[in-house]
């Protein structure tokens, strides 16, 4: 069986491309708009992670090392130009090791990092895994994240279908064990909601440890899924960061 596209390509010649890397349990489709409120030389390129969507029959990753093993490869050949990676709870934290992954082979790396709803990997954890748990505890977990449609947490069929992709993507970030390196040269940008309960607003502040260059911190009306109740507010915040690297390439 083919392996679908692991990249939506949406313009022929961009400037500088944004790897947009989804939460536990999503899926590329929710940058599927964002193209329209960045700036005209950026190319939005939502990464298609296994087990969901197109990629639905593609065997799932429950670490993180294999998995950025697997998209540093894949990846490669849309990293011919300027690049920067966003990424939203699990994908923030896919993001930071895609970048030390391209530092360690000594290959092109991001300009920017955007990291979203995640701690900084440096602390540990402050919740309890949820992973292993029987179904309905873990169920139950999930809700109070938020985030998952009513409509589907009301279909059991549906929700069938979607644990065993929670379950791995939960494991990926609660077995996921921070080595010490140092911090990068480019600038990160973190973003927290305001009444996000899975991640303090502290804990989103202390990624500015993991770069020399500058950092910015900005929190958002919203809980842990301000990316869609507070996404137009997060796509100006993006698109003045992006116009300003592109100004700096000119």
């Amino acid at each position: 069986m083919p392996v679908a596209p692991w990249v939506t390509r949406t313009k022929s010649q961009p400037r500088l491309r944004m790897f947009c890397f989804p939460y536990a349990g999503g899926g590329a489709s929710i940058y599927r708009l964002w193209s329209r409120f960045l700036p005209l030389e950026v190319e939005v390129c939502p990464v298609h992670l296994p087990g969901r969507e197109r990629k639905v029959n593609e065997p799932l990753f429950t670490h993180i090392t294999p998995l950025i093993e697997m998209l540093t490869q894949v990846l490669d050949p849309y990293m011919d130009i300027p690049f920067t990676f966003f990424g939203h709870s699990m994908g923030a934290l896919i993001s930071f090791e895609m970048a030390r992954s391209l530092r360690k082979n000594g290959s092109r790396g991001p300009m920017h990092l955007f990291l979203s709803a995640h701690r900084a990997p440096q602390l540990p954890r402050s919740h309890a895994p949820i992973s292993h748990l029987p179904e309905s505890e873990f169920v139950q977990n999930v809700i109070n994240l938020g985030g998952t449609p009513l409509a589907v947490i009301q279909n059991a069929e549906l929700m069938q279908l979607l644990l065993p992709l929670l379950r791995a993507d939960f494991e990926i970030t609660e077995t996921y064990a921070y080595l010490d390196e140092p911090p990068f040269d480019c600038p990160i940008t973190a973003f927290g909601g305001e009444l996000d309960t899975a991640v303090s607003v502290q804990e989103v502040a202390a990624w500015r440890m993991q770069t020399q260059g500058p950092f910015a911190l900005n929190i958002l009306a919203g809980d842990h899924f301000f990316i869609h109740s507070n996404q137009n507010l997060l796509l100006r915040h993006l698109s003045q960061d992006l116009t300003t690297l592109l100004s700096q390439r000119t």
